[in-house]
């Protein structure tokens, strides 16, 4: 982590959830390279949720701080309340303010759906979108009251979805239902909370972690001129400018996919071809129309992993 002068972020407080890992813990500390004093949030469990020996929030901080930077850690559980609140409280208590929430955390229990117990499904479901909102409702409650105080608000939400919430991944029917819930949340969020001076926007990111290690790693190739394409640093710096004050002003209720040094902004569902007979169809009649339709529309986004 190298400190630049000043910083985009230089002022702000960043929690960051699931930073002590993968992409949480590029983000951390690239958050603080720029400035921003961060919360490190950190469970300390394993890639399937189970319990792990150590937390590694005390290794990011350490490392920020040794940087030069500013960092605190907080090893509460962001899916259930008390921990979503003392993310909140921790900020508070450590910098007297809270202005970016980063939401990252998240584990995989993949399976195919016939296969899919659910005590999988409910877990999954719990880390990524509970986990999600419970930090969102709990940063929107304090920007909201700080807003009703009179004093101006410049939050930023960064969520993390992904490629499986945009387009489906077989052998994860649970993951990729709870990155596309994250995408509804985040454009319910982003028109909620504008009044209050609060932007939110999402990723949907393609990084090497813990949790991607094994799907790329029968498609990893040697990094071209010394730029590792899949390396989790690569997605931090959207990550950073999206959680900025005045550089990211106006940009809200978007979804960006990013990977390597490439950077997407997604358009989600829009209308297509559309056939409209002013009465009732009858389910024939529908049906005709429907493969008239789908003769002018662009053909879908094939599911991960379903051999197309």
């Amino acid at each position: 982590m190298e400190r630049t002068g000043g910083g985009l972020c230089a002022g702000r407080v960043v929690a960051v959830t699931g930073a002590g890992r993968g992409l949480g813990r590029a983000h951390a500390l690239a958050y603080a390279a720029e400035g921003a004093r961060v919360v490190v949030n950190d469970l300390g469990v394993g890639p399937d949720g189970a319990p792990a020996p150590d937390s590694p929030a005390a290794r990011v901080v350490r490392e920020i701080e040794e940087a030069g930077g500013t960092a605190v850690a907080h090893g509460g559980d962001i899916a259930a309340p008390d921990g979503a609140a003392s993310l909140v409280d921790t900020a508070l208590a450590a910098f007297g303010r809270l202005d970016t929430l980063v939401n990252n955390a998240g584990f995989l229990r993949d399976r195919m759906l016939v296969n899919l117990a659910e005590d999988d499904w409910d877990a999954v479901l719990r880390v990524h979108l509970t986990g999600h909102f419970l930090p969102l409702r709990q940063a929107a409650a304090y920007w909201r009251a700080e807003a009703k105080a009179g004093r101006t608000v410049t939050a930023r939400v960064v969520n993390t979805s992904s490629g499986a919430g945009l387009a489906g991944s077989v052998g994860q029917g649970n993951y990729s239902a709870a990155k596309a819930g994250i995408l509804g949340l985040t454009l319910v969020a982003a028109a909620e909370l504008a009044r209050y001076g609060v932007q939110v926007n999402a990723i949907a990111p393609a990084a090497r972690t813990r949790m991607t290690e094994a799907t790329f790693a029968a498609t990893m190739t040697a990094p071209r001129s010394g730029f590792d394409a899949m390396a989790p640093q690569n997605v931090a710096p959207l990550v950073v400018w999206l959680g900025s004050g005045t550089p990211s002003a106006g940009v809200t209720g978007r979804v960006f996919e990013v990977e390597g040094g490439r950077i997407t902004v997604m358009d989600g569902w829009r209308p297509g071809p559309t056939a409209d007979k002013a009465a009732r169809w009858t389910p024939a009649g529908a049906g005709t129309a429907v493969r008239e339709l789908l003769a002018r529309a662009e053909p879908p986004r094939p599911v991960y992993g379903a051999g197309r």
